[in-house]
């Protein structure tokens, strides 16, 4: 049997509702860059997604998802991670960009962090962490 030391993870696909809401909210909020978009097919089931770039060498791609002839998603189902150097700023900026605070920041020191959970423009959760 071959090792899995060769395999990376390379992305997360959140399923959404409104595409151009939701790349909206993750372009100003976490300054994420688009690098194109996808018509396809999945299990022939028609998509749409919007792809952004890796926030960091080695990072994970985001790309957002619309199943084009189904009902809504539930937004209860994956929550993303976000590390950033000001998480006051963050919170605010996703107050701004029609999202809501789900869990104001608070101190876990014994992790060596502050953590706050905001949710996105369709209640999505988010965590956000900042290094002490």
């Amino acid at each position: 049997m071959r090792s899995a030391s060769n395999t990376k993870f390379g992305f997360t696909k959140l399923l959404v509702d409104d595409l151009e809401a939701s790349a909206a909210f993750y372009k100003s909020v976490c300054g994420l860059v688009e690098t194109g978009r996808v018509d396809a097919a999945i299990a022939g089931r028609k998509i749409r997604e919007i792809l952004f770039a890796p926030s960091h060498d080695g990072g994970a791609t985001l790309v957002l998802l619309k199943f084009l002839e189904a009902p809504k998603p539930t937004n209860d189902e994956v929550i993303l991670g976000f590390m950033t150097d000001d998480i006051e700023a963050f919170v605010e900026r996703a107050k701004a960009s029609g999202g809501a605070v789900a869990q104001p920041a608070y101190t876990a020191a014994d992790l060596g962090l502050k953590v706050a959970f905001v949710t996105d423009v369709e209640g999505h959760l988010i965590e956000v962490v900042q290094p002490l």
